[in-house]
């Protein structure tokens, strides 16, 4: 069997206007279409010769005897391996020169961009920031809290802010939790948050005479998770809706399938891991995600890695269906990430 860049030149420019007219139309593409709108000047028979040594290939399946013809799997993805990203319009360039100025937080930032990417594709937009494991502390805040319970806040250097609330056996005074957030803010400020726990475990073995008042407290809440970070990723997803319109061929059942595939954050976080492979900053299009789950079979992914301005990671793309505007949807998904990579808190 021929590999794509086997193709002669014919077969891959009449194969490209088969996808291309089938993106445009969603129906089964003839010998004339092409004939019609082809720059190649053939005549009909010479196309249908072509069509099927494509089909025989594997490039194009014919749904009925006397249809045209509907590209393959195989065919989207000769497609778009030829593709470049386009241009976007000027007021979308516009837009997002200025969307993401403002917001106060990574979060805030990552789920403004799914929610962009939907708006300017409309197809499904997902954004996830990707905590490292050696994020900074930056600082603590304990709040005290009814029935023994407190409530620990941590930020670190990449603006992210996690927030945990513990119940202890005995309730420490506000003085105790002044004193514990002053020692390991003034101590750990700065530190990769396991070398932060590995010290603070050290000095707590070691010095404890330092702050024998509130060493028994600090310890406590050592265990509940004072300096843990959430490597967890931050997911924002909008827009699944928009699949309920699509012709995927799909039973109501596997359709409920699909949008339950979609609800789980770590389905959906394996799913960009597992596509989005290259270097930040290069654009990857996925053309069938069976592999994923199987209710995605006929859906495609485009998307990309950025580094924040913060330093953390974040993966930003689209997900809709193998029948879609690709240079569009690349570009989109471009000049977002571009805008995202550029914002400043």
């Amino acid at each position: 069997m021929k590999s794509h860049a086997q193709l002669g030149s014919r077969h891959r420019e009449i194969l490209n206007s088969i996808v291309r007219a089938y993106i445009d139309t969603g129906e089964p593409v003839g010998s004339r279409t092409i004939s019609r709108h082809g720059a190649n000047a053939l005549s009909p028979a010479s196309i249908r010769n072509a069509m099927a040594d494509l089909a025989e290939e594997g490039f194009l399946s014919q749904p009925h005897t006397s249809a045209g013809r509907i590209p393959t799997e195989k065919a989207f993805r000769h497609y778009v391996s030829f593709l470049t990203a386009g241009r976007i319009v000027t007021a979308d360039a516009e837009r997002l020169r200025s969307e993401f100025s403002g917001l106060p937080s990574v979060q805030a930032q990552v789920e403004r961009s799914s929610h962009v990417l939907m708006e300017l594709t409309r197809n499904v937009g997902i954004a996830a920031a990707m905590p490292a494991l050696l994020q900074q502390l930056d600082q603590i805040e304990l709040v005290p809290l009814a029935d023994r319970r407190v409530l620990m806040i941590l930020a670190t250097r990449d603006h992210m802010v996690r927030n945990r609330v513990v119940t202890l056996d005995e309730a420490p005074t506000p003085e105790e939790l002044v004193s514990i957030r002053n020692y390991v803010n003034r101590n750990f400020s700065g530190w990769q948050l396991g070398n932060a726990r590995r010290e603070l475990l050290r000095r707590m073995m070691e010095d404890r005479e330092l702050y024998e008042a509130t060493a028994s407290k600090l310890l406590v809440l050592y265990r509940k998770g004072l300096l843990d970070g959430d490597t967890s990723p931050e997911v924002h997803m909008e827009g699944a809706s928009n699949l309920l319109g699509l012709d995927l061929h799909l039973t109501r059942e596997k359709l409920r399938d699909l949008l339950q595939a979609l609800e789980e954050k770590k389905r959906v976080v394996d799913m960009l891991d597992r596509f989005l492979e290259q270097p930040a900053g290069e654009l990857a299009v996925q053309v069938g995600l069976e592999g994923a789950h199987p209710a995605l079979r006929e859906l495609t992914l485009i998307g990309m890695t950025v580094r924040l301005a913060s330093g953390l990671p974040a993966k930003v793309a689209v997900l809709g269906p193998m029948r879609m505007h690709y240079e569009r949807v690349m570009a989109a998904v471009l000049h977002t990430s571009r805008a995202l990579e550029g914002a400043h808190l």
